[in-house]
């Protein structure tokens, strides 16, 4: 009983009066990306824009987004919670309401929104709700933040094309992932940072659906 308990604690979302009281200072992180070695916290070089990512264990995911072509940077954190700047033990009690993500730093002249959002539905399955995989719990949750009216307006758009082409492909569940206005980003501990960089046959429980996201009508797919 106390496991199942357990277990669907970690399946809902806190409530303000359960969460876990958070800190006033910033827990210590990586100074550098691992791989190219810019600031991990900025400043971004202009025309760099931010969306932030929530699609499983946020160690695979990361990788994902910094191999892409176009993405200046990329940093693990935790967002859409409640705990002010948690710790990843905390986080994965369930009691802060934090997703795993990453925040992906890209430069739109070269990659597309778009292809970045292709990226994101082609990693992961979207329709599992508060899992990914094996991970289990709100932390995984999927997720698209976004930090202006016009990447949620083209989030949602994804959302949509990607429903429609799961349901082209047979697959009836429907996407889960919540499209909300980015919140405070906290920066996760330095040894979460480009973790899979530094142990290569580290876990990564990332499956996607198989189901191609296909891009808007007139956007290229290089890049």
């Amino acid at each position: 009983m106390f496991l199942a308990d357990m277990l669907n604690r970690k399946l809902k979302l806190p409530t303000p009066e359960e969460a876990i009281p958070g800190r006033a200072q910033p827990i210590p992180t990586a100074a550098t990306h691992f791989v190219n070695g810019n600031p991990l916290k900025g400043p971004y070089p202009d025309g760099i824009e931010t969306i932030v990512l929530g699609l499983g264990c946020f160690w695979g995911a990361e990788r994902k987004f910094w191999q892409l072509p176009g993405v200046w940077g990329t940093a693990v954190g935790y967002a859409a919670g409640l705990t002010e700047n948690p710790t990843y033990q905390e986080v994965c009690t369930g009691l802060t309401g934090h997703n795993e993500v990453v925040l992906v730093a890209f430069d739109p002249k070269v990659v597309s929104l778009d292809k970045v959002l292709k990226t994101f539905w082609e990693s992961h399955d979207p329709t599992q709700g508060m899992r990914q995989g094996n991970d289990t719990g709100t932390q995984y949750r999927s997720g698209i933040y976004v930090s202006s009216p016009e990447q949620r307006a083209v989030a949602e758009a994804s959302r949509a094309m990607y429903q429609e082409a799961l349901s082209r492909a047979g697959r009836g569940q429907k996407i889960t992932t919540e499209i909300l206005d980015a919140g405070p980003f906290y920066f996760a501990e330095g040894y979460h940072q480009q973790y899979l960089a530094k142990n290569p046959e580290g876990y990564c429980g990332l499956g996607g659906t198989g189901v191609s996201c296909p891009l808007p009508t007139g956007v290229a797919a290089a890049g």
